[in-house]
């Protein structure tokens, strides 16, 4: 497998899958964003943890994937099941979720942001119950629920070691001005087309959870979060976790 870009920003898994793939021409380079998966709830104010989950029915999409993934490993370490004492009701469309929601036959759905955003605009009484990223967080394993990195090919990050320190400079000012200027960084977002309206985009912004994370922070977020992956599914991270070389800097 040959890469015929020098870098790229795409899901973590993706990003394993293309190391494993290629035999190791590509490295990560920053985690880029956490997670942006977030049960909303339509149906009141009953669920406020993931043990008030129990016996409910919450819709999705990403069946084989990281929303698939990351909510089963959440729901099983605070000792729920997933088809047993929760059930999970897999669509293909985040409108198709929308719909069952604004229609009143669903209550809890998983979305991302910021279709959770868009869909707050158009469904009364849709609220974040749930940040999938916090609960994550709140396990305290070590890992972190990182799902956009930044990847370029290993013989472009060798032959200008220079020129990627100063990328990565620049973008951690970046994500810094965007984190602190939501309002100007939303203009830009919808100028360019991202998100069309600049207030849904400057009200989504809080919740994107745009991030750089470097070197062995990096390292051990994203390696433990890969591995939950591939104790999940083997085949969801290529067949095999990445060596060490895989990430830069650390």
């Amino acid at each position: 497998m040959e890469c015929e870009w020098d870098g790229r920003v795409v899901q973590d898994r993706v990003a394993a899958i293309l190391y494993t793939r290629s035999g190791g021409c590509v490295v990560m380079l920053a985690g880029g964003t956490l997670g942006v998966l977030y049960i909303v709830d339509k149906g009141g104010e009953t669920v406020t943890d993931i043990a008030s989950l129990n016996g409910k029915t919450i819709y999705a999409t990403g069946k084989g994937s990281t929303p698939e993934y990351a909510l089963n490993y959440v729901l099983t370490q605070n000792g729920l099941t997933p088809g047993a004492d929760v059930t999970v009701e897999y669509r293909s469309e985040h409108a198709e979720l929308a719909a069952l929601l604004s229609q009143g036959q669903a209550d809890l759905a998983l979305l991302p942001q910021p279709f959770v955003t868009v869909a707050q605009t158009k469904i009364e009484g849709l609220r974040m119950a749930l940040d999938l990223t916090a609960e994550w967080d709140k396990l305290d394993n070590g890992s972190g629920l990182i799902t956009g990195v930044i990847v370029a090919r290993r013989d472009v990050v060798e032959a200008n070691p220079g020129a990627v320190d100063s990328f990565l400079q620049d973008y951690a000012a970046s994500v810094e001005w965007v984190n602190a200027n939501n309002a100007d960084a939303a203009q830009l977002i919808a100028e360019y087309g991202i998100i069309e309206a600049a207030p849904v985009a400057e009200k989504a912004l809080p919740y994107c959870n745009i991030v750089c994370i470097t070197g062995s922070e990096m390292k051990d977020k994203l390696s433990g979060y890969l591995q939950v992956l591939a104790d999940a599914e083997p085949s969801s991270v290529g067949g095999a976790l990445p060596g060490d070389d895989f990430y830069y800097g650390a």
